[in-house]
């Protein structure tokens, strides 16, 4: 049996985190492994969550049967809010999100000690063959007496310094504070094997940590060819994104500096999730069509997908997306880390604006064939290569 310690329930199609440890939970269920979830703390998505076949316990939650809630008033309380953010417009939201943390961006929030007490105990009580971490912000859990024979793996989805410098750098204010390499590599020194989501995050982490066993580990994706017959709208640019803020940042970007040049060229943009709603008066030509039940369809007719992103870390999942309907996106290098490197990547890199707006009139008519991006993604990206890693990790003694 495996132990899956996180804060919030994994969920496909969601941010990229939680959809990567979902594919990583689905993919132990389908090694026949039993995993059980701990969840700290009481994030849910609603007061009342559909636990949907997972097992799940935690010391801020109550269940009955498939349905689970938090524990305590103040749980109850933090769950009615973030499903009430959830209903006023994007930008309100935004808002009040960003004085309730005195931040600008939020990185992640600790486990309290009490929480990491809770799931030591828990731990030694199921007697797991592994413990698997999600991120730092669980990493102290490691420390616990419990676990000293028990193999774990901590998977990092980001090196949270550099996001954190990242976004400094352009100005922005962010939580928690204090997070430096160093302060990170404390966190991470107890692991005795670490994943990483790309391989240039995999050479850094073999400098911080040389004592544990660093692995790669990205997010895989399923080829999902167009219909026969289906044709790609030529000038339909298309970007997915959350309301996270290195995604308004590089859209604010791209829209001030880049879609001026673009107009009057029969050129529109697509904007998916919650990014659009969150943004201000969107320019004639740009469609905000927040959160689709289907993504297919939508990126079946577009031309393009871009990928304006200008701070950030890890590896940009909505780009895999983009690639597994065989599409080609134009991408800055901060969204372009991370990558398998290959002569036939659907990735056209530009490093300013004017470069931004060369490629893509240079590539939108006629819209690039999908082929080469759906090979490229069988070829890198397949579930039993993006994980093989892990089986051997588990299996270690």
């Amino acid at each position: 049996m495996i132990v899956f310690v996180t804060d919030e329930l994994p969920r496909p199609g969601a941010a990229g985190h939680l959809a990567l440890n979902y594919e990583i939970l689905d993919w132990l269920r389908a090694e026949g492994r039993d995993v059980t979830i701990l969840l700290t703390g009481a994030r849910l998505a609603s007061p009342l969550a559909w636990l949907d076949g997972m097992r799940v316990d935690g010391p801020g939650l109550r269940r009955y049967g498939r349905l689970a809630w938090p524990a305590t008033l103040p749980g109850l309380a933090q769950a009615t809010a973030r499903l009430g953010l959830r209903a006023l417009p994007r930008r309100l939201a935004q808002t009040l999100r960003a004085r309730r943390n005195r931040a600008d961006a939020v990185l992640g929030s600790f486990a309290s000690a009490a929480d990491l007490r809770w799931c030591a105990a828990a731990i030694a009580r199921l007697q797991p063959e592994a413990v698997l971490i999600d991120t730092i912000f669980r990493a102290a859990l490691l420390a616990a007496p419990e676990l000293r024979q028990v193999n774990n793996l901590l998977i990092t989805h980001d090196l949270f310094h550099r996001r954190a410098e990242a976004l400094r750098l352009a100005g922005y204010k962010v939580r928690p504070e204090g997070l430096t390499r160093q302060r990170e590599t404390e966190l991470l020194a107890r692991a005795r094997h670490i994943t990483a989501i790309q391989p240039e995050e995999a050479a850094i982490l073999r400098q911080m940590c040389p004592g544990a066993d660093i692995l790669t580990a990205p997010m895989p994706a399923l080829p999902c060819p167009p219909p026969a017959g289906q044709m790609r709208l030529p000038g339909r640019l298309v970007f997915i994104g959350s309301d996270t803020l290195p995604n308004l940042d590089g859209l604010r970007w791209f829209l001030s500096e880049i879609w001026p040049g673009l107009r009057g060229q029969g050129i529109t943009l697509d904007l998916i999730g919650d990014c659009g709603p969150a943004l201000r008066a969107l320019p004639e030509g740009v469609k905000a069509l927040g959160r689709v039940a289907k993504l297919a369809p939508l990126l079946h007719r577009a031309a393009l997908a871009i990928a304006p992103l200008r701070a950030g870390s890890g590896l940009k999942i909505k780009m895999l997306d983009y690639a597994r309907h065989g599409l080609v996106t134009i991408a800055t290098p901060a969204a372009l880390e991370g990558f398998a490197r290959d002569d036939a990547a659907p990735f056209i890199p530009a490093t300013g604006a004017a470069d931004f707006a060369v490629a893509i009139l240079r590539h939108i008519a006629p819209p690039p064939p999908p082929e080469p991006a759906l090979a490229y993604v069988a070829a890198h990206y397949g579930r039993a290569h993006t994980f093989a890693c892990l089986r051997e990790a588990l299996i270690s003694a």
